[in-house]
């Protein structure tokens, strides 16, 4: 059974320095991400993990990154992100989350037409993980869906939310066109699907419905083969109460009508592994792969092999083992420097997640 996850890996002190100097000199920074790379490739075959990515290395985060390949945006200090709504109903909890959570960070703003610029990061990231994957290996790399940059870096330019949700997906087809283009799978991180049912995306007066966000993720693919594709959700990678999450079997129509051919989801955390009975009720098409999160990516508790056997004995009951692979819930270095698993620890549960897949 092959064995992946879900992209982003924690970056090690040296590097993390260098993403958060805004004038760091480019050819230190460009060497600490090249090292970086080679060294979380190998450490990724080393747990066993078959489907490898670059561990996001070189970005400060899975979504922002962008700001520094789109033309039209730009960093802006603005109020933190409104908080998910299930943490209103723990106001102590929630208190305590925002004493650990640090400055806010300049987000992304949307302030002229969005193109895609400089591909130099991009053509560095491609370079960089070719380089260290060689030509044994199956490796991946990420991408924001059209929502989720929608959804992170707020208008200030277009007269109406779709016509920005258009731009965004053709801007960021580039860089999906471009990773496939290299043999690498792309993988688009879609926080937006599930999200976008709590949050608006989007401006007050016109919210972007789930149909008009997988509607525009689906033309950015158009020329990409779908079964080089993965696609990603989640409902927020962090512990917290996720009792308002919307359950997955709300999510599978538009799902199973994407293009990607992997779909990868939340199914170890407590609030969602129960949810491997809803794909027992669906007719699920039969060019799609499950990926299901065998590995919770918010605690540091490493599951046990015969767990995540357990876990992945769910699913190929319901499709065959051969159309599931083994992934995490989400991402253990969504953003730089923030990860709430331990560096080792991470590498750990990838390695019994890896065993759990050898006994299936």
């Amino acid at each position: 059974m092959e064995t992946t996850h879900v992209g982003s890996l924690p970056r090690d002190p040296e590097l993390l320095a260098l993403l958060r100097q805004p004038d760091a000199p480019a050819g230190e920074l460009s060497d600490a991400i090249e090292r970086a790379v080679n060294d979380v490739v190998e450490r990724q075959r080393t747990a066993g993990i078959t489907m490898i990515s670059d561990g996001e290395q070189g970005k400060i985060s899975y979504a922002t990154y962008i700001v520094d390949r789109f033309e039209g945006l730009e960093l802006q200090e603005l109020p933190a992100i409104a908080p998910m709504p299930d943490l209103f109903d723990f106001p102590t909890f929630a208190a305590r989350m925002a004493e650990g959570a640090g400055d806010v960070p300049p987000r992304p703003v949307c302030v002229g037409p969005v193109a895609y610029g400089s591909d130099e990061e991009l053509r560095r990231d491609l370079a960089n993980v070719r380089s260290a994957l060689g030509s044994d290996q199956s490796g991946f790399m990420n991408a924001p869906s059209p929502g989720t940059i929608v959804a992170f870096a707020d208008n200030r330019h277009y007269a109406t939310s779709a016509e920005y949700l258009e731009a965004a997906a053709e801007a960021i087809r580039v860089e999906y066109e471009a990773i496939v283009e290299a043999g690498l799978m792309l993988q688009i991180d879609a926080p937006d699907i599930p999200i976008g049912e709590l949050l608006p995306i989007g401006g007050p007066e016109d919210r972007l419905t789930l149909e008009a966000r997988m509607e525009a993720l689906d033309h950015a693919l158009r020329n990409v083969p779908p079964e080089r594709t993965r696609l990603h959700i989640c409902w927020g990678n962090y512990e917290g109460p996720h009792h308002l999450d919307p359950p997955i079997e709300t999510l599978l129509p538009a799902l199973f009508k994407s293009r990607p051919t992997i779909l990868l989801f939340e199914g170890a955390n407590p609030r969602h592994e129960h949810e491997w009975e809803a794909w027992q009720t669906v007719d699920i098409p039969d060019d799609k792969i499950l990926a299901p999160g065998v590995i919770d990516s918010t605690n540091n508790f490493i599951e046990h092999p015969r767990l995540v056997a357990q876990r992945l004995r769910h699913y190929a009951d319901i499709v065959g083992a051969d159309r599931v692979i083994a992934s995490t819930d989400c991402g253990f270095g969504t953003f730089a420097g923030l990860a709430p698993v331990d560096t080792e620890i991470c590498y750990a549960k990838l390695a019994a997640m890896s065993e759990g897949a050898a006994l299936v």
